[in-house]
């Protein structure tokens, strides 16, 4: 994923300045989503020489100057393309939480699809781990080591279990 698209999700909810954009993505985005201030105003930078987002410097008042960053219909338009893309796969959220944010901000833009394409992964995922655990885990008293095994295999089961929880309670709202 791209930290231009989750930017311009956030500039979209609400226009900044890099520093008010920086702290917010810090509370928000930021938990799913890592980068530094200095990332934050590199990518400012470019997708305004790309034409996604506008500038409007404020302060001309004598105070100091500020730049309050806009998404333009450019941005809007790659933000659409990127979230409607499938994914690589489904072992990491960080993009699929982005593309809820931005659906969130835009309105339905096709993250339903992606959402579905991952329940499938899931799902498989899910069987393949409990294919496993019939195959070598057949019996309770198995010696420690292999006991051990089984745990780290039901914390994937469980991971599985939660995400596909979360998943169809979120589809409908897609």
């Amino acid at each position: 994923m791209s930290i231009q698209h989750a930017l311009l999700t956030s500039l979209l909810e609400k226009p900044s300045t890099g520093y008010q954009l920086a702290r917010r993505f810090d509370r928000s985005i930021g938990h799913f989503w890592q980068a530094t201030h200095q990332q934050i105003y590199r990518e400012l930078g470019r997708m305004a020489a790309a034409g996604w987002v506008e500038v409007e410097e404020k302060g001309d008042d004598g105070t100091r100057k500020r730049k309050v960053y806009h998404v333009l219909p450019e941005g809007q338009d790659e933000l659409v393309r990127w979230a409607s893309e499938p994914g690589s796969s489904g072992v990491s959220n960080e993009a699929l939480m982005v593309k809820i944010r931005a659906e969130a901000v835009l309105g339905p833009i096709g993250v339903r699809h992606e959402l579905e394409r991952l329940i499938a992964w899931h799902e498989d995922r899910l069987a393949s781990y409990r294919a496993i655990e019939a195959r070598d885990f057949p019996k309770p008293d198995m010696p420690r080591g292999q006991r051990l095994q089984h745990r780290v295999l039901l914390k994937g089961i469980s991971a599985e279990e939660d995400w596909l929880r979360w998943a169809r309670e979120t589809l409908p709202l897609l």
